[in-house]
């Protein structure tokens, strides 16, 4: 596979970006190698400056649930281009965004849109602890809620191995007030909330773990937050920036029924345009400015062509697109995990229907620390670069969940399968 001018464009990034990119994990140091540069992408595909074609799994790290340049994305979006860019004023599309969004998600009666994942969390955060009066914050290890500074510890994904799993420049006094716990553990959830009730101002939580690999939720987990934050007025925050219009118009909390206080979204509302959002019961969002004291604004929210691309995605989930993902996703994993036990493989995709992790041992995995003993950082790099010379575009770090879109096949999963098979039975 030629790749030179991947290589020539890789090297001029990075003498302009830091370390040739603009987000750790495209850099490939969990596999090797150097970084692939793309052009362009349609339907399950993208290609590389080099014109080699690639099956895509990541989909802008699970943004695209369409795929790329879906048509009718892409002619809401330059409809709103030829009408202007930016106007930093209310537009329709955002309301129409936020309108659909509420009718889907019982638990949002009102919605804030911002520019990432990051700053929807950043802000619930402030909001929760502006709503209770109170300082601390309770998350889980592995799961991770963006780079803001109060939730940089044990987090999973890109910083699972720096050094403490914190990143350097974050002041003690931003973490202090941060609590981290293992996923899945109701035992020391009881024993945290009894020590801690009265300082708790919010639970924040993957009710679907996605960055330490894809990780479900035990039975009665969920339920348990759910009560235990309700009885002690904590506000309990569900982080379904990933999960979000993912595999049903509601979520993960319609999936578990479990109704919290704050939804932090991203990724799918936006078509693959930068964004976030925040929203939730009346009464905590109407704390925001410009009816309340917590404040937060940003001069981009809710850009009237990010917001396009927003509805144009939207309109086009529906629950026999979602059947389809969620069959094709199934039918893959049971395929797979049926190899990999019958042949003794050590190993088995975890799965949340479309959305999926390899996992390097038999057994489940159901928090942080087992999460780590399925890793296999070497094996999985072999396996990376093994699917890119036969077309196969996975995440470069095996933490991370891939996904597939409505736009992937049978039989890309089909393929996907034969050459996962092929590299195990080499080994």
């Amino acid at each position: 596979m030629k790749i030179s001018n991947s290589k020539k464009e890789f090297s001029r990034a990075q003498k302009v970006l830091v370390g040739g990119v603009n987000s750790p994990v495209r850099a490939f140091k969990k596999v090797g190698g150097t970084p692939l540069v793309m052009s362009r992408g349609r339907g399950a595909k993208f290609y590389d400056v080099d014109g080699n074609a690639y099956t895509d799994y990541c989909l802008s790290w699970g943004a695209l649930i369409l795929g790329h340049a879906h048509k009718e994305v892409v002619a809401a979006v330059h409809k709103a281009l030829k009408n202007g860019i930016s106007y930093g004023t209310t537009t329709k599309a955002e309301i129409d965004l936020a309108q659909t969004i509420t009718q889907h998600i019982p638990s949002i009666d009102l919605i804030r849109f911002v520019n990432s994942g990051t700053e929807a969390v950043m802000s619930a955060i402030r909001l929760a602890r502006g709503y209770t009066s109170r300082n601390k914050v309770l998350k889980f290890d592995g799961c991770y809620h963006g780079h803001c500074d109060d939730l940089l510890t044990t987090a999973g994904s890109g910083v699972a191995f720096l050094a403490s799993s914190t990143s350097r420049g974050v002041p003690p006094a931003h973490v202090q007030n941060t609590l981290s716990i293992p996923y899945n553990d109701t035992q020391e959830f009881f024993n945290i909330i009894e020590r801690h009730r009265k300082e708790l101002a919010c639970v924040i939580i993957e009710p679907v773990a996605g960055n330490m690999g894809v990780v479900l939720p035990k039975k009665g987990f969920l339920r348990t937050l759910r009560e235990l934050t309700h009885k002690h007025s904590i506000i309990l925050i569900f982080d379904e920036v990933m999960t979000g219009f993912r595999t049903n118009f509601g979520g993960a909390q319609a999936d578990w029924g479990i109704r919290p206080d704050l939804t932090c979204l991203g990724k799918i509302i936006g078509g693959g345009f930068p964004i976030g959002a925040y929203g939730g019961r009346r009464d905590i969002m109407k704390r925001l400015a410009p009816l309340g004291d917590v404040y937060q604004a940003g001069t981009f929210s809710g850009n009237p062509v990010v917001m396009a691309a927003g509805v144009a995605t939207l309109k086009n989930l529906n629950s026999r697109l979602y059947k389809q993902i969620n069959d094709t996703a199934e039918h893959f994993t049971k395929d797979t995990n049926a190899f990999f036990k019958e042949c003794h493989v050590p190993a088995h995709f975890s799965a949340y229907k479309g959305m999926m992790s390899l996992r390097f041992r038999q057994s489940e995995v159901y928090d942080y620390s087992s999460a780590q003993a399925a890793s296999s950082g070497v094996l999985y790099a072999k396996l990376f670069h093994h699917l890119l010379k036969n077309g196969i575009y996975w995440p470069p770090a095996d933490w991370e969940a891939f996904f597939i879109s409505s736009a992937h096949t049978l039989s890309d999963l089909k393929y996907l399968r034969n050459k996962i098979v092929e590299f195990f039975k080499a080994k």
